[in-house]
């Protein structure tokens, strides 16, 4: 099953996420199970979350990915929803 998991920064955390970066994307690559992600921006450009579809088998499966991404173990988020998704179009 397809899932979204929607993260958004701590306020005054974009160091954390710049610093972490390189490890969460080697973590994205590296999982077999990532479909797409990005990072949402504020409205001057920077980034201030994140945005990841994952393929897993179930929301267990989803809640563990999330809270092994780098991101999550270095405390940059505030808030972390993961909703069951269904692609229609794209």
């Amino acid at each position: 099953m397809k899932y979204a998991v929607i993260c958004t920064d701590k306020p005054g955390s974009l160091h954390i996420r710049t610093e972490t970066r390189q490890d969460h994307v080697a973590y994205l690559k590296s999982c077999g199970v990532v479909e797409q992600a990005g990072p949402f921006l504020d409205t001057d450009g920077k980034m201030c979350g994140s945005l990841v579809i994952i393929e897993v088998d179930d929301l267990e499966a989803a809640n563990s990915w999330a809270a092994n991404d780098p991101y999550a173990k270095a405390g940059l988020f505030a808030d972390v929803r993961i909703e069951a998704w269904n692609k229609v179009i794209g």
